[in-house]
């Protein structure tokens, strides 16, 4: 026979379970809200801009093999610069060890996809959404953009940026799918609980600004 009180402890579990899965959906649909009918998958509807935010990622997976996240990011940058929607790049990532640098790894692959180097700026500080966002007005002076990423990562830079007053849209790279894509989006709900955190009860800042920074544009105007 089940005791009382443990059947109290299973029901507050299951409540407390119940209440943490509905916050997750919660702050899930209010990021995809914030950010709808601003993600787009075609680079024919981008709207114009001076620059494109390129969020970081690894170049390579643990095992050796190639970062697919990466990849399709870098073509994504690559495809908006050429088809002149943007006229330059920051590249934002991880750099906070020796031995891995995510922002030089990207611009090194956009030079080999033809953009100029001069035109592509690297942010060393971009360690989460938030900084990269953020630093990409504080430090790079940019207070309209495009960010390229994979379309959920898209809708919650866009989210963060619209919160702190921010023009943002979002170029979606390929997704990428199987386990890999499948790990990752539930990754991704609760990094959208975190920004919601952040932005509504929070009000989390960038720990890391700097002196600014010029970002070079390419000459000419977006076509």
């Amino acid at each position: 026979m089940v005791s009382p009180r443990t059947k109290c402890l299973s029901w507050i579990a299951i409540s407390g379970g119940l209440v943490l899965v509905g916050s997750l959906f919660f702050c899930d649909a209010w990021v995809a809200r914030a950010a709808r009918g601003r993600c787009l998958a075609s680079v024919s509807e981008v709207p114009e801009a001076p620059v494109a935010l390129v969020l970081g990622c690894s170049d390579y997976l643990p095992d050796g093999r190639k970062n697919l996240y990466f990849t399709r990011r870098i073509a994504a940058a690559a495809e908006l610069f050429h088809a002149g929607r943007v006229r330059a790049l920051i590249v934002s990532g991880d750099n906070h060890r020796e031995g891995y640098d995510e922002p030089s790894a990207m611009k090194a692959a956009l030079v080999r996809e033809g953009i100029p180097a001069e035109n592509v700026a690297c942010d060393y500080a971009g360690f989460c959404t938030l900084d990269s966002v953020v630093r990409a007005r504080e430090v790079f002076g940019q207070t309209r953009f495009i960010v390229v990423s994979q379309r959920f990562h898209c809708e919650r830079a866009v989210f963060l940026a619209r919160e702190r007053g921010i023009e943002a849209f979002g170029f979606d790279a390929t997704r990428v799918g199987g386990a890999a894509g499948l790990k990752t989006r539930l990754r991704e709900s609760l990094a959208r609980a975190m920004a919601v955190v952040d932005v509504a009860l929070l009000d989390t800042r960038s720990k890391f600004l700097g002196p600014s920074v010029k970002v070079e544009l390419a000459s000419g105007s977006p076509r």
